[in-house]
C-alpha cells in the first residue's frame, strides 16, 4: 500500500458503499471474495513487516505518528486494505492486529515517539474494545497500552532480522522553517532599468 492509497483507505476506513456487493459479477470475483494469500500468522506478519517498513510507506506513517494519530487507526487501515486485496481472510485479520501494533510500538520506540494507541485513551473501556468493527479482548488492549508506555514489546514479536533492519530505516527530519528573528532576506534586484537614468545611446 503506497502513501496515496494509505491516506485514501484512512478517510474511509474500507467502508463499502451500502449494496454495493449487490452489483458485484459472480463471474469476476474481487480479491476478498477468492482464496486470500496468507493463511498463517507468521508469514502474514513478515508481509507486513515488509510493506510498513517499505521507505514509501515507512516514512509517512511514521510522520502521522509522531503527529499524535493512534497506532491503531494506522493498523486497522493498513489491515483492511490489504483485506479487501485477497491477503487474509477476516479470521488471520484480527489475529494481525497485535503483531502489527507492536511492530509500530517498536518502530516507534527507534525514533523516541511517543505513541497513542487510540483516539479515545480517556473513553470507557467498552468503546475501546471494538477493533475492525469487532469485540476484541481488553486485556490484549491493556498490555499494548503498556508496551507503549514502557516502549517495549513481547520477546519473539520483533526478530534479530527486523532489529537488524531497523537499523537501516531513515531517520524523520523536521522541515526547516525560517526563524523569526532571522534578517529578512534581500529583494531581487530588478533588471529593468530605472527611468531617471540617462537614455543609452543607439537606442
Amino acid at each position: 500500500m503506497n502513501n496515496e492509497e494509505f491516506l485514501q483507505f484512512r478517510s474511509t476506513m474500507g467502508r463499502p458503499i451500502p449494496g454495493e456487493s449487490l452489483t458485484n459479477d459472480p463471474e469476476n470475483p474481487l480479491p476478498f471474495e477468492q482464496a486470500p494469500r496468507f493463511t498463517d500468522v507468521h508469514d502474514a506478519s513478515m508481509y507486513l513487516w515488509s510493506e510498513i517498513t517499505d521507505p514509501e510507506l515507512y516514512v509517512p506513517v511514521m510522520t502521522t505518528l509522531a503527529d499524535g494519530t493512534a497506532i491503531m487507526d494506522v493498523a486497522q487501515t493498513i489491515l483492511m486494505g490489504e483485506f479487501q486485496r485477497g491477503a487474509w481472510n477476516p479470521d488471520l485479520m484480527m489475529m494481525l492486529v497485535e503483531p502489527l501494533v507492536y511492530m509500530y510500538i517498536a518502530l516507534a520506540e527507534r525514533l523516541d515517539i511517543d505513541v497513542v494507541i487510540y483516539n479515545e485513551e480517556d473513553a470507557d473501556a467498552e468503546a475501546e474494545e471494538k477493533v475492525l468493527g469487532a469485540k476484541y479482548e481488553e486485556s490484549k488492549i491493556k498490555e499494548m497500552k503498556a508496551a507503549a508506555q514502557a516502549g517495549k514489546v513481547p520477546e519473539g514479536v520483533i526478530t534479530s532480522d527486523m532489529e537488524a533492519e531497523m537499523a537501516t530505516l531513515p531517520e524523520l527530519t523536521a522541515p526547516q522553517q525560517p526563524s523569526l528573528m532571522a534578517a529578512p532576506e534581500p529583494a531581487p534586484v530588478s533588471a529593468t532599468p530605472s527611468l531617471m537614468a540617462a537614455p543609452q545611446e543607439g537606442l
